[in-house]
């Protein structure tokens, strides 16, 4: 008997898809492509294609500069020792 072979679904980029622009002026949708540290999220996360994961990461970036968005993210701890951050 013969195995069927699966055909795999190709996702699609969703701003291909729908056609969406992305901004740095609307920091709230930028921040669903972070995770809580701050991270900007790869693409077979956020299923952009290599076009527009860079446009993505771009916008993320000015939005940063401009202080719309947070460089860190909120659930990340800030240490300050005193041994200025090595860790002997």
């Amino acid at each position: 008997m013969a195995r069927r072979k699966e055909r795999k679904v190709k996702v699609r980029c969703k701003i291909c898809e729908h056609n969406i622009a992305l901004s740095y002026k609307r920091p709230e949708e930028l921040k669903r492509y972070m995770n809580r540290l701050g991270k900007i999220l790869p693409r077979r996360a956020t299923h952009f294609c290599s076009k527009h994961q860079r446009q993505l990461a771009r916008e993320i970036k000015r939005a940063r500069k401009v202080a719309l968005l947070p460089y860190i993210g909120e659930g990340t701890p800030i240490r300050l020792g005193a041994r200025g951050g090595r860790g002997r």
